[in-house]
C-alpha cells in the first residue's frame, strides 16, 4: 500500500536526486510515526566510491534517509509553512549489516518528542525483517532557510 508517492513526497521535501532518498511512505500516524521505502539501487552514484568492486551504501545517508522520512512525517503533522528540516543531533546511531544495491531499505520512525518546532525521533531501518541501522535524532523544522552568511 503507498501512501505518498514520490510525487508527493518530492511537495513536502526539498531535496532532490541525488540526495532525495525517499522513495514512498506506506504508512503514517500523523504526530505518532511513519515508514517509508528506499529501493536502494546499484545506480546510485556514492556506489561507484563505495566502495568500487563491492558496493555498500554508506551509514550517514541511511541516517540521511531516515531523517527525511522523518521530516515527511513533521510536515503531515500539521506543521505549516515549513520549507526546511534541519539535524540538530545524531544520537546512539548503529549500524548492523551493511546495506547492498537490490535491498528495500524500509524506515520505522517514531515521534519521542514535540516541542515547537523541535522534534526529536527515534528510527530503525531493516532489510527483509532484520535491522540494518537505528539511531535517534534531533530536528528543527522552520520556514527560514538559512544562507551562508547567517551560520
Amino acid at each position: 500500500m503507498v501512501i505518498l508517492d514520490i510525487n508527493e513526497i518530492m511537495d513536502l521535501l526539498p531535496h532532490r536526486y541525488p540526495f532525495l532518498l525517499v522513495d514512498r511512505i506506506v504508512s503514517i500516524e500523523e504526530g505518532t510515526c511513519i515508514t517509508g521505502i528506499k529501493n536502494v539501487s546499484i545506480n546510485e552514484p556514492f556506489f561507484t566510491g563505495h566502495f568500487p568492486g563491492q558496493p555498500i551504501m554508506p551509514g550517514v545517508l541511511i541516517i540521511e534517509a531516515m531523517a527525511q522520512v522523518s521530516g515527511i512525517l513533521a510536515f503531515k503533522s500539521g506543521v505549516k509553512k515549513a520549507r526546511s528540516v534541519y539535524f540538530m543531533s545524531i544520537e546512539k546511531a548503529k549500524f548492523r549489516q551493511p546495506v547492498f544495491p537490490g535491498d528495500q531499505l524500509v524506515m520505522d520512525i517514531t515521534t519521542m518528542q514535540q516541542r515547537g518546532t523541535v522534534w526529536k525521533f527515534s528510527g530503525t531501518a531493516k532489510v527483509n525483517g532484520k535491522v540494518v541501522a537505528e539511531a535517534g535524532f534531533t530536528a528543527m523544522v522552520t520556514d527560514v532557510e538559512l544562507k551562508k552568511d547567517e551560520k
